[in-house]
């Protein structure tokens, strides 16, 4: 195999996230990994996900051997890796310090969007809950580590123009733009996780990126929730390709 890159895609939840894995996987040179880390964190954290026990049950739990498998080999003989991380699922042993041989990139929302869309699938009592401040601590410290700042993409930036971000975001990532991206096959993909039967549902149901997401009206406790994480989104979007 010739040259080889590990994409290490660090998000909040309700972010396109899945999207931009199934677009990444939908390249013939790419294996997808589905948010390694979810099995540990809930079995750690006792958070009440939905699906959580069976979750944990089917995954590693272990936060150093997941890491160690995110470091190896990519899987399938395929030059690139597309990881989907949550940072505020790190709260192991393990942190983005362990993925320097990975090419790390953040994927943004903004908080009142992420917030509804949160909100529609489970209770939202806290802005730990959206990763907001994660995100911005991960950032500082591989940007840190880089001597520049870490490439940031922004979701409705994508969705309002799906080509041209994603060419962008290739070329700071290093990989080489492939149109392939921009489309998908409907329903369930056999690399989604467990969780994706409560999760996935809207993203199942699409063959590419949709259109830009439109602000709604927030329940109060939720809307401060939100804008608790804006200047965090805010400080993370300086750096956006």
């Amino acid at each position: 195999m010739g040259e080889t890159i590990k994409i290490a895609m660090w998000s909040g939840p309700r972010n396109i996230s899945t999207a931009m894995m199934y677009s990444f996987a939908s390249r013939a040179d790419c294996a997808v990994t589905d948010e390694p880390f979810y099995g540990a964190f809930l079995k750690n954290s006792g958070a009440k996900h939905p699906m959580a026990e069976k979750i944990i049950a089917d995954m590693d739990c272990n936060w150093r051997s997941v890491t160690q498998a995110m470091c190896g080999d990519i899987p399938g003989n395929k030059s690139i890796w597309y990881q989907k991380h949550m940072p505020h699922h790190m709260i192991g042993d393990v942190s983005i310090m362990d993925f320097l041989d990975h090419v790390n990139a953040f994927l943004v929302r903004d908080p009142a969007l992420v917030a509804a869309s949160y909100l529609a699938k489970n209770e939202l009592m806290a802005a730990e809950q959206l990763g907001f401040a994660q995100l911005v601590n991960y950032h500082k410290r591989i940007s840190d580590h880089l001597g520049r700042a870490a490439p940031v993409i922004d979701s409705n930036a994508i969705l309002a123009d799906p080509e041209g971000q994603l060419s962008l975001l290739c070329a700071a990532l290093g990989v080489i733009w492939d149109p392939s991206m921009l489309a998908w096959q409907k329903g369930p993909k056999p690399y989604d996780g467990i969780w994706a039967k409560h999760w996935y549902g809207g993203v199942w149901q699409s063959t590419g990126f949709g259109q830009p997401s439109a602000f709604s009206e927030l329940p109060n406790e939720v809307g401060r929730i939100a804008d608790s994480c804006r200047s965090d989104y805010e400080y993370l979007l300086q750096f956006r390709i």
